[in-house]
């Protein structure tokens, strides 16, 4: 399993990514575990909100460059989870790389410890941050995504908070913090959190209706390029890719 039994308390299911092996990359076995998570938390009435979060000391390292899911199932996972009628909450205690950004862009409110590190480093493999713009860019500070996503530069808790990446950063406890956002939860009404998250989200949908399939196309054909077989081949070696300088 990459995906660890759901434990549910007072109305939160959390669903927890637990594949240390490869970092919790995005394979596509998790993909498909955790879209059918969502789905029987969607369908459960005993579920208010979703926790979304890690064992090990990576949320998520973005593609499993070993056996990437495919784009479009991809895509419909982060689709799902801004479309699902309850909240999602990410809960981050590690690194964040590529993939996972978009996971947690994709989440209606997220917090992350002191220890945590995030880094779209996809542009230093020869690829480009294409499917996971559709919940990051109606979020994030523009000038920080250019930044972060021509860079790739790592970046910490406090900045990922400052750009919209994330809602909290948490000086010591990350769930201390995510504590009265919770509670805040637990006292919404099931149809009150159902028509405001649809609010909140609709701008990130119209995205995904507007681009999935140009992304998802181009986000193929990266992959399938000479650089990215370059840059993929030099990050499993640990070398510098060719371009270097």
């Amino acid at each position: 399993m990459t995906l660890a039994a759901p434990t549910h308390e007072r109305g939160i299911t959390t669903l927890t990514l637990d594949s240390p092996a490869n970092r919790n990359a995005l394979s596509a076995r998790l993909v498909g575990e955790l879209s059918a998570a969502l789905a029987a938390c969607a369908a459960d009435d005993t579920v208010r909100a979703v926790v979304l979060t890690h064992t090990g000391n990576t949320f998520c390292a973005g593609a499993d460059l070993t056996a990437p899911a495919d784009p479009a199932a991809f895509v419909a996972l982060l689709r799902q989870i801004v479309a699902l009628p309850k909240p999602v909450v990410g809960r981050v205690t590690g690194h964040v790389r590529a993939g996972g950004l978009g996971l947690l862009g994709a989440c209606d409110i997220s917090a992350a410890g002191p220890a945590a590190s995030f880094a779209l480093t996809e542009s230093r493999l020869g690829l480009a941050p294409a499917v996971i713009s559709m919940p990051l860019l109606p979020r994030i500070d523009p000038r920080a995504a250019a930044r972060y996503y021509l860079t790739g530069e790592r970046f910490d808790a406090a900045e990922a908070a400052r750009i919209s990446l994330v809602t909290l950063a948490a000086d010591e406890d990350v769930d201390e913090a995510l504590a009265p956002v919770l509670d805040g939860l637990r006292r919404a009404s099931p149809q009150g959190l159902r028509a405001s998250k649809e609010l909140v989200t609709a701008s990130v949908l119209e995205s995904f209706d507007q681009h999935a399939e140009d992304l998802i196309a181009r986000s193929a054909a990266l992959f399938a390029s000479e650089e990215a077989r370059e840059g993929m081949t030099a990050f499993l070696e640990r070398r510098d890719p060719a371009w270097v300088w």
